[in-house]
C-alpha cells in the first residue's frame, strides 16, 4: 500500500498531500494581497509551480484546477495571466467559482491535482 506524503504540514492544514501517483494542492493564495487579480493570480501560480515541482511534477500533468474569485467582474484579468501560464495543448479541465475568501484581500485562491511522474 502506498504512504501518504505531506508537504509543509501545519497545524490546519498542509499544502500538500501525495498519494498513488497523485498530488493534491491545498488552495493556494497570493502572498500579496495588494496587487490586482492579474497580479495576485500570477503569485499563486509561480506557487503551484513550485509545490507541482516538490512533488517532482509540472503544469503539463494538471488533472483538475478549481479557482475562486471574489468577483467575476476580475475574471478577464485571472484568465490573462491563466492564459499566458498554462502550456498550449496542456490546458487542464477547470471551474472557476465566485466566493467570499477566507481573507477579505484575497481575490483569487486555485486549487490543483495533478498527476506525479
Amino acid at each position: 500500500m502506498s504512504s501518504i506524503k505531506r508537504t509543509n504540514v501545519g497545524k490546519r492544514l498542509s499544502d500538500m498531500a501525495i498519494y498513488n501517483g497523485v498530488a493534491y494542492l491545498a488552495g493556494q493564495v497570493p502572498d500579496d494581497p495588494a496587487l490586482d487579480i492579474e497580479g495576485q493570480t500570477r503569485q499563486v501560480l509561480a506557487t503551484i509551480d513550485r509545490l507541482l515541482a516538490e512533488a517532482g511534477t509540472d503544469k503539463t500533468r494538471i488533472l483538475m484546477a478549481q479557482i475562486f474569485i471574489t468577483n467575476m467582474q476580475e475574471f478577464p484579468g485571472m484568465n490573462k495571466a491563466w492564459d499566458e501560464w498554462v502550456p498550449a495543448g496542456n490546458a487542464p479541465p477547470r471551474a472557476t467559482i465566485e466566493a467570499r475568501l477566507a481573507n477579505a484581500d484575497y481575490k483569487v485562491e486555485i486549487v490543483v491535482t495533478a498527476a506525479v511522474n
